[in-house]
């Protein structure tokens, strides 16, 4: 299979509606679960099955050429504590090359949506390497070689024009083998053991352990998925038998979502806290993280249909549509934690999350729509059923386990928030790098001592507001 296009039924492959002038005449419409799939795959869940395109073709290659430019000359942090001269000249070098760039059409790209993707996720980064290697008190102005595409493919993909989870994550692997098939002609289904992260801004493997972590809970989220199918199969019949095996699907996704915290936490055996604060987080920050200095997006005007984008966040955790897709299953995204776990922001979450799932993919916020207008929500099934007989006590009990631990699931995320964002936070502004304050940091974790760095914030065993009463 062509590495560029699916197969001609693939929905993906479909003719794809212009944003500006509407959908082609016969073709089909994709905004429906009756039509299509959202773009979640049975075997993957929200990531592809297909390896990611690696590369764009032929007319887009100084895309390409100088985002290998930029990775190969090792590029380093504008804001970096003592850059040398020789760091500085190379760093100029090379945006003075992407200023230099054609502004090149991105009419063939909206033919495919894989190419759409690369095509995101190469004008992002070389955006991002753009601003991120200006000294820090240069003006941030983004060349129109760069501005007039990204925002073109944006506004095609209805994405913000900033690096996102979806392009460090779910499209950013590569199989480790380079083999897309085995021996018999079948493909390769991407697993835990078999992908590696694809483009990086420092080449460490501390950067690509750190997306590979979330590459490797999105795939063993499909179980999560597939008990959520089943659960919802077992509810459009709701009898006793269902009931039964509601209860037992809801144990097994305690049980999921036990595994995908322990995987969360095992980030810090391969992705060193200090290291990612200093050297990987500043790439991926986005104008909310730049002191305040506004982007300038020139060009803009040479395309009367684009405008300036109004919130450039950079890439988060919150993004991943499969951890919302379990809040809103449990139906306890309207309950959940009241701050965001981004930081120490006093934005709700509600707020929080509801602005992320913008910087998701436009087929999987329409998943998380439809899911959200079920017309039978598990937790409505639960309080309905949790009063009328002894098995319905039963699946209260397991609901309630359920939600219990994706609890602790969001407790864990708080801790790896601690770790990798708040310490070496506070660490910075007291003027001290301290290796032994992150080692108490990182044995804490998992135990009383992962709560006292959240500041006494409440831990599993001190109640859970969402769960069901009986």
């Amino acid at each position: 299979m062509d590495a560029t296009f699916l197969g001609e039924n693939h929905f993906l492959s479909l003719p794809r509606p212009d944003v500006l002038t509407g959908p082609q005449p016969g073709a089909p419409d994709t905004t429906t679960l009756a039509a299509h799939d959202f773009d979640v795959d049975t075997r993957t869940g929200f990531m592809p099955p297909q390896q990611p395109l690696m590369r764009l073709p032929e007319e887009w290659a100084p895309w390409e050429d100088a985002l290998d430019s930029a990775i190969s000359s090792r590029l380093q942090l504008g804001e970096k504590p003592e850059l040398s001269d020789d760091d500085r000249a190379a760093s100029e070098s090379w945006r003075q090359r992407v200023r230099e760039l054609p502004i090149l059409p991105t009419t063939d790209l909206k033919k495919s949506e894989i190419l759409l993707r690369r095509a995101h996720l190469v004008l992002a980064w070389i955006m991002h390497f753009y601003i991120h290697t200006l000294p820090p008190s240069s003006p941030i102005r983004i060349p129109a070689p760069i501005t007039v595409p990204l925002l073109q493919v944006s506004q095609q993909l209805q994405l913000p024009p900033v690096i996102t989870y979806s392009d460090d994550v779910l499209y950013n692997w590569k199989f480790i083998d380079g083999k897309e098939r085995d021996e018999y002609g079948n493909d390769i289904m991407p697993s835990t053991t078999n992908i590696d992260a694809h483009t990086l801004f420092t080449s460490t493997r501390d950067e690509a352990e750190f997306y590979l972590t979330s590459a490797r809970m999105e795939l063993k989220g499909v179980d999560a998925l597939d008990m959520m199918r089943n659960m919802m199969d077992e509810m459009f019949v709701g009898d006793d038998i269902a009931i039964r095996r509601i209860t037992t699907y809801l144990e097994e996704l305690s049980e999921v979502v036990r595994e995908l915290g322990a995987m969360l936490l095992s980030v810090k055996e391969v992705c060193k806290p200090q290291v990612f604060y200093d050297d990987i987080r500043p790439w991926f920050r986005g104008e909310d993280s730049t002191s305040g200095q506004r982007w300038e997006f020139e060009g803009i005007e040479l395309d009367e249909t684009l405008t300036r984008p109004m919130e450039l966040s950079g890439a988060s955790a919150g993004q991943s549509s499969l951890v919302h897709t379990l809040d809103v299953f449990l139906g306890v995204d309207k309950y959940s934690h009241s701050k965001s776990s981004e930081g120490p922001s006093t934005q709700p979450r509600s707020s929080f999350l509801k602005r992320m799932q913008e910087y998701m993919p436009r087929h999987h916020r329409a998943f998380l729509n439809h899911l959200s207008n079920s017309p039978r929500p598990l937790r409505d099934f639960i309080l309905a059923k949790s009063q009328e007989s002894p098995e319905g006590e039963k699946l209260l009990q397991a609901y309630n386990t359920a939600v219990q631990e994706l609890k602790v699931f969001r407790d864990k995320h708080m801790i790896i928030v601690a770790l990798y964002i708040i310490g070496p936070a506070r660490r910075k502004a007291a003027g001290t790098r301290d290796p032994g304050a992150e080692k108490e940091e990182l044995k804490g974790t998992g135990g009383t001592g992962s709560r006292q760095v959240l500041e006494g914030r409440k831990g599993p065993d001190e109640g859970c507001p969402l769960v069901v009463k009986s």
